[in-house]
């Protein structure tokens, strides 16, 4: 990211362009498989987890909760001079989400240093999902990439002063975090118990919500085993979750055929919507041929 598109643009943060790496990851469809990583690391957080347990739908409404978080994420990346006020708008939202968490303490939602744990998980969740599912970022695009997520931070109205100004102090802070803060909260518990029930998606077809008691119990042991592969290690034994050598194998397998079959599919099956309609708006429009008299 160069210093201009770090600045703001009219007063507001600069919006991320189609030259960062985020504008090649943030809207391809293996991110599903690490979402649920990075939401475990935000709720492990006493503070965070609290205001999910007592605030969010994600029991009553898992899937509605999912297509809202998706398409407020590809706004923030793709969505140009919306990503700021989709910002705004976060932040309006969690304006009343406070009360006590687990270890007792007052939280309230825009407090910055859990405001700033949310959105710095997503640092070692894209990192550890590139290396395992696609293609392991360079230490150089990993620096770069660092950036994007700290003007990202911007844009949702993060200051700088309560990101790590770089990946070196990310990680120191990151384990402190991990070590000072991280539990396996009752969230937490609940999202890595592969027994948890959620219906089938709304707009199912009537074979799928037939088989849904079939599809359920190997699709939720998947999410959970590739979730808790995708958390650092560091984080996995915070939380006290196992992982032997031979699920190490299993994912690297499971990896492995995800990036030999996915490039195969067309790229509007590979990209969410709003991520695939911006990447064709911002290629530049092939020359029309001349019709022959």
């Amino acid at each position: 990211m160069t210093d201009t598109e770090a600045r703001t643009v009219h007063g507001e943060p600069a919006p991320l362009t189609p030259q960062t790496i985020l504008w090649d990851i943030a809207g391809d469809r293996r991110l599903l498989f690490s979402l649920p990583a990075g939401f475990v690391l935000q709720v492990a957080h006493p503070a965070v987890g609290a205001g999910v347990d007592e605030h969010s739908v994600f029991r009553t409404d898992p899937w509605g909760r999912l297509d809202r978080s998706l398409e407020s994420l590809q706004l923030w990346i793709y969505g140009g001079e919306r990503a700021a006020e989709e910002g705004r708008r976060l932040r309006r939202l969690h304006r009343t989400i406070n009360g006590t968490d687990t270890r007792g303490r007052p939280y309230h939602a825009l407090t910055p240093a859990c405001y700033a744990w949310v959105h710095a998980t997503a640092y070692p969740v894209f990192l550890r999902a590139a290396r395992y599912l696609a293609r392991p970022l360079t230490p150089a695009e990993s620096r770069r990439l660092y950036d994007e997520l700290r003007q990202l931070g911007r844009i949702l109205g993060i200051k700088d002063r309560d990101m790590p100004e770089n990946p070196e102090e990310y990680w120191t802070y990151f384990d402190t975090m991990v070590r000072d803060e991280l539990e396996m909260t009752p969230v937490a518990r609940e999202l890595l118990d592969p027994r948890r029930p959620v219906p089938a998606p709304p707009g199912a077809s009537a074979p799928v919500r037939l088989l849904w008691p079939v599809l359920h119990p190997p699709l939720t042991r998947l999410r959970v085993f590739v979730t808790v592969g995708l958390l650092p290690p560091v984080a996995r034994d915070r939380l006290g979750l196992a992982w032997t050598p031979r699920d190490e194998r299993l994912l690297r397998g499971f990896g492995a055929v995800l990036r030999t079959l996915f490039p195969l599919l067309p790229e509007r099956v590979r990209y969410l919507p709003l991520g695939y309609a911006a990447r064709r708006a911002a290629r530049p429009n092939p020359p029309r041929r001349r019709r022959r008299r």
